[in-house]
C-alpha cells in the first residue's frame, strides 16, 4: 500500500512539474497576455549593399521574413521563388511589402553574395547578412533553428545549413502576424497577406 501511494504522489508530481513547465514554454511562444506569438524583435545586420540596418529601418511596412542561405540546394529558392510569385499576384499591393531574406550562413554570405543571389528572385527582395553574433540573435528573436552540417570527405568550406523553412508575415510595427510553411501555394499566401494591406 505504501509503495501504491509513493508511485502516485510520484506520478502527481512529474505531472504538476511536466505541467508548468509546458505552460511556460507555451508563454514563451504564444505570450502570455495577448496570445500573440513571440516571434520577431530587434536586430542589427548588414544589407546586400553594405549599410547596417537594424528592425526600426523597417517600420511602416509589412515584412515577409525568411532564414535561408545562398548554397542552400533547392529548399530556399523553393521558398523566395514563392515569395516573388505571392508578390507578383498582389501587384500593385506588393508596394506595402518588404521581403526579407537573412542568412543562416554570414561566413560565406556576404553582402555582395547577397546581393547577387537576391537580385535573381525579386527586385525588392531585401538580402541581409552580419557577423555570426549578429545573425544568430535575430534568428533566436525569430525562433528559427539552424545548424552547419559537414560533407562527408569535405573541405571546412563544404557543409550544408540545416534550418528552419517558414516565412514570416509581421506587421508595420515588426509584429508577428502569420507564418505560411514551406511549399506553401503564392496564390494563397497572397489571400492570406492582402487581409493585412
Amino acid at each position: 500500500m505504501k509503495n501504491r501511494l509513493g508511485l502516485v504522489f510520484s506520478v502527481l508530481v512529474i505531472l504538476v512539474v511536466g505541467g508548468l513547465a509546458g505552460r511556460h514554454y507555451w508563454t514563451m511562444l504564444i505570450g502570455a497576455e495577448h496570445n500573440v506569438a513571440s516571434i520577431g524583435g530587434p536586430f542589427t545586420l548588414i544589407d546586400q549593399n553594405e549599410k547596417t540596418v537594424t528592425n526600426a529601418d523597417f517600420e511602416g511596412k509589412l515584412l515577409l521574413v525568411y532564414f535561408g542561405y545562398t548554397y542552400c540546394p533547392d529548399v530556399c529558392p523553393t521558398a523566395l521563388t514563392g515569395i516573388a510569385e505571392a508578390l507578383d499576384i498582389l501587384a500593385d499591393g506588393a508596394d506595402e511589402i518588404t521581403p526579407i531574406f537573412i542568412t543562416v550562413d554570414p561566413e560565406r554570405d556576404t553582402p555582395e553574395a547577397m546581393a547577387d543571389y537576391v537580385s535573381v528572385f525579386h527586385p525588392r527582395l531585401v538580402g541581409l547578412s552580419g557577423s555570426v553574433d549578429q545573425m544568430t540573435a535575430a534568428a533566436r528573436a525569430y525562433r528559427v533553428f539552424f545548424a552547419k552540417v559537414p560533407e562527408e570527405d569535405g573541405g571546412p568550406e563544404d557543409y550544408l545549413m540545416d534550418h528552419s523553412a517558414y516565412t514570416y508575415l509581421m506587421d508595420r510595427k515588426g509584429k508577428f502576424l502569420l507564418h505560411f510553411p514551406h511549399g506553401a501555394d503564392p496564390a494563397r499566401m497572397a489571400q492570406d497577406i492582402a487581409q493585412h494591406l
